[in-house]
C-alpha cells in the first residue's frame, strides 16, 4: 500500500451495524456482468473468506474475482454511507489511491508510442519551469520506476496533517513547491517510492498535450474501454454512487479527513468500480491501448521488482502461485484502500475496493489466491 497515512485499528468495527443491516449489505448486487453463483466451489470458498473478514470488521467494500474473462465472484459488503446506512453495491465508486499510477504509466507510454515522450528524456526537456540542476538529471524512465531520487512529498513532516494537504494548488505551483526537493540519491541507482515522481509525470502529460490529466484519461482510456464508473475525484460535483471514506479509530469510525485532490493528482486521485477495473484488466491483454512492446514494459521489473505503475509480486515457496509473476498495486488515501492483483499465467484477476481504510486487503487477496490455485481452470465446471 503506497499512499499511506496514519490510522488506527478498531476491533469493534461492527459495533454500530445492526443484524438487519448486516444481512442486507452482504446480499449480491448485480450490474450486468452475470449473476455469480456462490454454490460453485470457487465462489463459495471466496464468499466464506470475504464474509468472515467483513464480520470481523476488516472489510467494507466490493470484491471481484475473474478468470479467463469470466467473472467467478462479485459481491458488495458494508456501507457506502454510514450516517444513512446506505449499503455498498457493485456500482459504488471508490477512491483508489495509488492504483492511479498504472493509468498514468499507460498514458506516458502512449505518448512514447506517439513520439512525444522519450523514456530517456529528462524532466527539463518537458517542464521548462522545473529546477534545472535536478531536472536535467532525472529521466522519465526513472520517474516511472521510482528510481529518480526525488523526495516523496507525503513524507514531509506535518504535510498530511497540516494545512498544506487541504490547500488547492495549480499543477505548476505544487510541482515547484513540493516535488522539487534535493535528490536523495543519484537517479537510477536506488528504488524509493515517490508520489512526487508520478505527480511530475502528470505535469509532463498536461504540458505536452495542453489538455488536463482528467481529459486525457477520459479520451484515451475510460471512454474507449467503456469505464463509465471511473474518473478524477472532485468533491464539488454530485457523483452518483460515490462511497464516503471512513478512518478507523479505537472506538469505531470517523469521516475521512479532507484532502484536496489537486495534490494526489496523477499519483493517486482516481476513483473506480470493480466492474471498470475488470474492463481495464481485460484490455491489458490486448493491443487496444498499447502495442505489446510498450505494454509489456508496464510489467517488466526494475529495481525492487517495480515495473511502470505496477509492483511485480513473486510469491515465495509455499505461497499460492509461488515463483510466478503477479503484477499488482495497492492504494491508500484517507478513508479508502484498494488492491488489484493480476495473475497473467492463468488470466486471473482479484480486485478489492474498500471505504474503511482496512489494513487487511493484502491478506484477503492472498486467501483468495489460495482458493484460485486450489481450483485450477480445468477443475471448475
Amino acid at each position: 500500500m503506497r499512499y499511506h497515512h496514519s490510522r488506527h485499528r478498531s476491533d469493534r468495527a461492527m459495533k454500530n451495524i445492526g443484524i438487519a443491516t448486516f444481512l442486507a449489505v452482504v446480499s449480491v448486487a448485480t450490474f450486468g456482468l452475470g449473476q455469480v453463483k456462490v454454490s460453485d466451489p470457487v465462489g463459495a470458498e471466496i464468499d466464506e473468506i470475504v464474509k468472515s473478514h467483513f464480520a470481523a470488521g476488516d472489510f467494507s467494500g466490493t470484491v471481484l474475482v475473474a478468470r479467463e474473462g469470466k467473472i467467478l465472484y462479485k459481491q458488495a459488503f458494508g456501507l457506502a454511507n454510514r450516517e444513512w446506512n446506505i449499503p455498498n453495491d457493485l456500482q459504488t465508486k471508490f477512491e483508489i489511491g495509488s492504483m492511479t499510477k498504472q493509468f498514468t504509466a499507460l498514458l506516458v507510454l502512449q505518448f512514447v508510442n506517439e513520439g512525444k515522450i522519450s523514456l530517456e528524456g529528462h524532466i527539463s526537456d518537458y517542464l521548462s519551469y522545473y529546477r534545472k540542476d535536478t531536472g536535467t538529471l532525472v529521466t522519465v524512465r526513472e520517474l516511472l520506476s521510482h528510481t529518480s531520487g526525488i523526495p516523496n512529498f507525503i513524507n514531509m513532516p506535518g504535510f498530511l496533517d497540516g494545512a498544506a494537504s487541504r490547500t488547492h494548488y495549480s499543477v505548476r505551483d505544487f510541482a515547484e513547491k513540493y516535488c522539487s526537493g534535493d535528490l536523495h540519491f543519484e537517479p537510477g541507482t536506488k528504488f524509493e517510492y515517490s508520489n512526487s515522481g508520478y505527480f511530475l509525470l502528470g505535469a509532463i502529460l498536461e504540458q505536452l498535450s495542453s489538455e488536463s490529466y482528467e481529459q486525457l484519461l477520459t479520451d484515451r482510456i475510460f471512454g474507449p474501454l467503456g469505464m463509465k464508473g471511473s474518473g478524477y475525484t472532485q468533491y464539488e460535483p454530485i457523483l452518483p454512487h460515490r462511497a464516503m471514506g471512513y478512518e478507523r479509530l479505537t472506538a469505531g469510525f470517523r469521516n475521512a479527513r479532507y484532502y484536496d485532490m489537486s495534490i494526489p493528482f496523477a499519483a493517486g486521485a482516481l476513483y473506480s468500480t470493480v466492474g471498470d477495473v475488470f474492463l481495464w484488466d481485460q484490455a491489458l491483454y490486448g493491443e487496444r491501448l498499447l502495442p505489446p512492446r510498450l505494454r509489456d514494459l508496464l510489467f517488466t521489473p526494475n529495481l525492487e521488482n517495480y515495473g511502470f505503475g505496477w509492483e511485480i509480486l513473486v510469491p515465495k515457496p509455499g505461497s499460492p502461485y509461488a515463483g510466478e509473476s503477479i503484477p499488482m498495486h495497492g492504494g491508500a488515501i484517507f478513508g479508502f484502500q484498494s488492491v488489484i492483483q493480476r495473475i497473467p499465467a492463468h488470466k486471473e484477476l482479484i480486485v478489492l475496493l474498500d471505504n474503511s481504510d482496512s489494513p487487511k486487503l493484502l491478506r484477503i487477496a492472498l486467501e483468495i489466491r489460495g482458493v484460485l490455485s486450489k481450483f485450477p481452470q480445468n477443475s471448475v465446471s
